[in-house]
């Protein structure tokens, strides 16, 4: 919901640290596995009782998926990249409510109920996406993609808040993780009647 509207914010500093990064040789793709060994480690620190580090692994994690697709803007987006950022994106949103639901027995039900509503959520976006490349649409409100971004409710800026809130108020874990799943299921409702309307023949 709110991920178009930080582009504005967010992408002069990232590119301006990008055009620092490619004169090093490093790549877009070695950026999203830094970031996904990052965000995996800050899943484990969760799952170890570990907050304060698992919160500021989160957010470096953030910090390289965003400084990956600068890169990949200055030195030309691929197939390829795209795929390994979207497969990275995904496999750290899932780990983070794993990470809550091996701190604690209590959060097993509401993590499995997040994970699952992120796997619908997840479907949706890339099924939309796939329909979008078919009949040749496309859109840069969330800056130059590989595919097509679908805008949602629930996206990867209130994905990341839900994650800070749970890490700084573990007690609300099930409660935070509930009412985010309602929203990623809203989500895919609300994706889903705007793929009935921009795909109906």
């Amino acid at each position: 919901m709110f991920d178009a509207r930080l582009r504005p914010l967010i992408d002069p500093p990232l590119n301006a640290m990008a055009r620092v990064i490619t004169k090093t040789g490093v790549s877009a793709n070695t950026l999203t596995f830094v970031g996904l060994a990052l965000g995996l480690g800050g899943a484990t620190a969760i799952a170890f009782d570990a907050l304060w580090l698992g919160l500021a692994l989160i957010v470096a994690n953030r910090v390289f998926d965003g400084l990956d697709g600068a890169v990949a803007r200055a030195t030309g987006p691929t197939a390829l990249g795209g795929y390994f950022d979207i497969v990275a994106d995904f496999a750290f949103y899932v780990s983070v409510p794993l990470g809550f639901g091996a701190l604690s027995p209590a959060n097993t039900l509401p993590a499995l109920v997040l994970v699952a509503s992120f796997v619908l959520t997840g479907v949706s976006f890339l099924a939309f996406a796939v329909v979008a490349a078919e009949r040749g649409k496309s859109t840069q409100a969330h800056g130059k993609k590989s595919f097509f971004y679908s805008t949602g409710l629930a996206e990867g800026t209130e994905t990341i808040a839900v994650f800070l809130a749970m890490c700084l108020l573990p007690g609300w874990f099930a409660a935070i993780a509930y009412a985010y799943a309602a929203l990623c299921v809203l989500t895919v409702f609300q994706r889903s009647a705007v793929a009935v309307f921009v795909f109906r023949d």
